[in-house]
């Protein structure tokens, strides 16, 4: 795989990694994958990094699902655990990282570019982007995790219309449905992501960190075990250095200067 397919690039407190095979409309295979995974990885390890921020390439697509060639090429169970386990890992890996992750949605999000969105913080629509699940058009279901984090997120039965017709959405349908939190015009798209990148590296990190866990395991549990969760967390919040400083800062009227402890 050329490293060019894969662009990872900081933009102040913000990482970016883009997805550039515009040729296949940026469509996902396994070494791809692993190349994302570590840049992920890599921004994970960097404290000047406060958000990443998932795009593609060009203007027609920001991930058309897998690359359909490197599908049909595949025989035996053997090799389709072998993607299968690469995608969830990765995509799980982005869902939990403990920094805001922003989906910049440049146009087509089909399939696995559908799925990732599902797994970010924040999900920016460019004004001719579509979201879809077209696996059942190829005789395949959502596969990298659409199945389960859809039902979770939008009506169960809006989301098995999405599954079983395989029709589209568009942005402002997205949105309408709860998949997007807005969308924006083609051309503004990166300067938002990374607008929202520099308003959430002046916040908290470790604030951040803990409200991800709030969210991401409290989703999980009943809701007097999740009350009980967040409160162990919230204490955690006011030991942190970063509380003072906030409390000090509002108190002295200036910006406060998160350190991430």
């Amino acid at each position: 795989m050329e490293d060019s397919w894969v662009l990872v690039e900081r933009k102040g407190c913000a990482g970016v990694i883009t997805i550039n095979r515009p040729d296949v409309h940026n469509a996902w295979d396994r070494e791809m994958l692993l190349k994302v995974e570590s840049a992920i990885d890599a921004f994970d390890a960097d404290p000047e990094v406060r958000a990443v921020i998932l795009t593609g390439a060009g203007e027609k697509a920001f991930i058309a699902g897998g690359d359909i060639a490197d599908l049909e090429s595949r025989r035996g169970i053997a090799h389709f655990n072998d993607m299968s386990e690469v995608i969830q890992r990765v995509f799980r890996r982005f869902e939990t990282l403990e920094k805001v992750t922003i989906a910049a949605v440049n146009g087509l999000a089909l399939g696995g570019g559908t799925e990732i969105i599902l797994c970010a913080d924040i999900r920016l629509l460019a004004d001719h982007a579509r979201l879809g699940l077209p696996e059942i058009n190829l005789g395949m279901f959502p596969g990298a995790g659409g199945t389960q984090r859809l039902i979770r997120q939008i009506p169960l039965c809006r989301a098995m219309e999405m599954m079983v017709t395989g029709e589209w959405l568009s942005a402002a349908d997205a949105v309408a449905l709860g998949l997007a939190n807005r969308v924006v015009p083609r051309g503004a798209l990166m300067t938002e992501a990374l607008a929202v990148a520099e308003k959430v590296g002046a916040k908290s990190p470790f604030a951040i960190k803990l409200i991800k866990r709030a969210v991401q395991d409290g989703a999980e549990m009943p809701l007097s075990a999740a009350l009980r969760y967040e409160q162990a967390l919230i204490s955690l919040a006011f030991e942190s250095e970063d509380m003072h400083e906030g409390c000090r800062a509002f108190l002295e009227k200036r910006p406060a200067q998160f350190k991430g402890r």
